[in-house]
């Protein structure tokens, strides 16, 4: 965002349950995530915008385009899952409510856990630390139901609806979800951009943050084409 706030006006936006948003919720479902990007917009004055999202964010994202698509002037999604079955299968487990309730009454074992393991997941040096500040600041529930319902979640019916330029980076040494899932984002998105990062995880941002802010600036800069 610092990069790419010298040319555009960037926004961050946390999801309920995360960061700096509301924590007391009953549901925290993809479709609320969807109807929380439109209801941010709408209440900024954003009539049309490119949306970049990472992970579980860009499945966000793609969800608005084909929900919302008068929002929407392009998408980026990096390292998102086109079908939740995509996820890792200790992740996936993390969603079924036996394992849930389990990692509920246990949260301090668990972002120890996610301490040890964040090596594995991405080599930036800053990470281990940086993952924890984040799961200090999200409630496990808002974790676990949001997992659960990424899950269940499979746009590879619908995305084909979408019309609007579409750029995939992928890390072909992702863990957290199949690296892979480029191939049904460009089965479903023909004219979709696919940038793949050979030596990256699911953090290509941090891995390789050079190059990945080239290549978002790049897809960015070209121009809109009208709706």
């Amino acid at each position: 965002m610092a990069y790419l706030g010298a040319f555009y006006r960037t926004y961050a936006l946390d999801f309920w349950g995360f960061g700096e948003s509301g924590k007391k919720r009953e549901t925290y479902a993809v479709s609320d995530f969807i109807n929380l990007v439109d209801q941010f917009m709408e209440q900024l004055g954003i009539v049309r915008a490119p949306l970049v999202g990472h992970s579980m964010g860009g499945t966000v994202s793609l969800s608005v385009a084909i929900r919302y698509p008068e929002r929407v002037s392009k998408v980026v999604v990096v390292g998102s899952p086109i079908a939740g079955s995509s996820l890792a299968p200790l992740l996936k487990l993390a969603g079924y409510r036996p394992i849930a309730f389990m990692l509920f009454n246990m949260m301090g074992v668990f972002r120890a856990g996610m301490k040890v393991y964040s090596p594995y997941i991405c080599r930036d040096p800053r990470f281990p630390q940086m993952m924890d500040n984040d799961l200090s600041r999200t409630t496990l529930e808002s974790f676990l139901l949001s997992i659960a319902s990424l899950r269940r979640t499979n746009l590879i019916p619908s995305i084909p609806q979408i019309k609007v330029p579409v750029m995939g980076m992928y890390g072909d040494k992702d863990v957290i979800v199949h690296p892979r899932q480029w191939q049904p984002l460009q089965n479903g998105v023909p004219h979709a951009v696919i940038e793949r990062f050979p030596t990256e995880g699911h953090f290509p941002m941090l891995e390789e943050p050079t190059a990945f802010s080239q290549k978002l600036k790049a897809f960015l800069d070209q121009p809109v084409p009208t709706p």
